[in-house]
């Protein structure tokens, strides 16, 4: 208990102190390649840019802060000879282990409940649009899709507004255009778009001298698109990649059941619950090829080959979830599988060394 609350209360230390050093690191470079675009902005504008970039910067280095923060730790316990001191008491090493497994597992999963109650996962998108537009959300404008069997267009949308202009949709029979809805505005509530005011014009099913032409209709009070949240329609038809957990799960449904392609979908909500957890996998990994005492370690050899290692790793899994996000490789290859990897890797190294001191 000695050993683990010592270590656990280090590693959180190191981890907090890496993890703003890197964010403000990433803040701070970006701020200065884009000062031109932020000099015209006012100062609350600026001042929720930074926030949102800092999150960002905290959803793409907070894995590789707590391998640090571990690396970290491990080099003040052989320096300090705590390490040896652990083991002279009776500590096995899977004792002194289990502090950075539990920590980190810890730091992870809260990582994880962040992205279902904020907006992480679209700190990004919300900061480049406010040095592009001056406005961190902006309208959604051109989204063409299917819906049902049906053909839907929408002009602009605002999902903060939940609201949205100038939609069609498109309606077909037999291979052939059978009727369109026409209307300048619509608005999102109980699970439906609600539009006041529609014209339907319908054709004909045979077009010849004796038919009567096109029919319009005008209708009031419609409902469509039904499920179709504001968010979900911007983050889906545009082609994003970075969602919330509940829009992930929402879309997947949605998209799965109307047997449309889901592959960026799952890509997303396995970036989410899969991709962080290579983390206690290679805490685990790389403490175990750590000697004990600093006599049989070169301790600036061994901090620049871990880091660097670390961060080789981290890139290659980065780089594959984004291959995974663009449809290159599936998402079980660029994810899953590197993830099962490491874990049986560090899953062998743990059942090696949980007896030996």
């Amino acid at each position: 208990m000695l050993a683990f609350q010592y270590i656990s209360l280090h590693y959180i230390k190191y981890f907090a102190i890496i993890l703003f050093a890197l964010v403000m690191f990433l803040v701070g470079f970006d701020y200065m390649g884009s000062a031109e675009k932020l000099n015209n902005l006012s100062a609350n504008l600026l001042l929720i840019y930074i926030v949102y970039k800092a999150f960002y910067a905290i959803d793409l280095l907070l894995p590789l802060s707590l391998i640090f923060a571990m690396i970290s730790t491990k080099i003040l316990l052989i320096r300090s000879n705590a390490l040896v001191s652990f083991y002279s008491l009776g500590y096995s090493r899977v004792d002194i282990l289990k502090p950075f497994v539990v920590v980190s597992t810890i730091v992870i999963i809260a990582f994880i409940s962040m992205h279902s109650i904020s907006n992480f996962a679209r700190a990004n998108e919300f900061a480049n649009n406010i040095s592009n537009n001056a406005e961190y959300l902006s309208p959604t404008r051109d989204l063409f899709f299917t819906h049902e069997d049906k053909f839907v267009y929408i002009s602009k949308m605002l999902p903060l507004q939940e609201r949205a202009e100038d939609i069609r949709v498109f309606s077909l029979k037999n291979n052939s255009l059978k009727e369109v809805l026409v209307a300048s505005k619509a608005s999102y509530r109980d699970e439906f778009w609600h539009i006041k005011q529609a014209d339907i014009i319908e054709k004909p099913d045979d077009i010849n001298f004796k038919s009567l032409g096109i029919n319009v209709t005008q209708m009031n009070n419609l409902q469509i698109l039904n499920g179709f949240r504001p968010k979900m329609l911007d983050q889906v038809y545009e082609g994003k990649v970075n969602f919330t957990i509940k829009d992930a799960i929402d879309a997947y449904m949605l998209l799965d059941s109307q047997n449309i392609n889901t592959d960026v979908i799952k890509s997303a909500i396995y970036k989410i619950f899969i991709y962080p957890f290579f983390v206690p996998s290679l805490v685990v990994i790389i403490f175990f090829f750590v000697p004990m005492s600093v006599r049989f370690l070169n301790v600036s050899l061994f901090s620049f080959g871990a880091i660097l290692s670390s961060l080789m790793i981290w890139a290659v899994l980065f780089a594959l979830v984004e291959l995974s996000n663009n449809k290159t490789i599936s998402s079980e290859v660029g994810i899953i599988l590197p993830a099962i990897i490491l874990f049986l890797i560090a899953l062998r190294q743990w059942r090696k060394y949980r007896l030996t001191t």
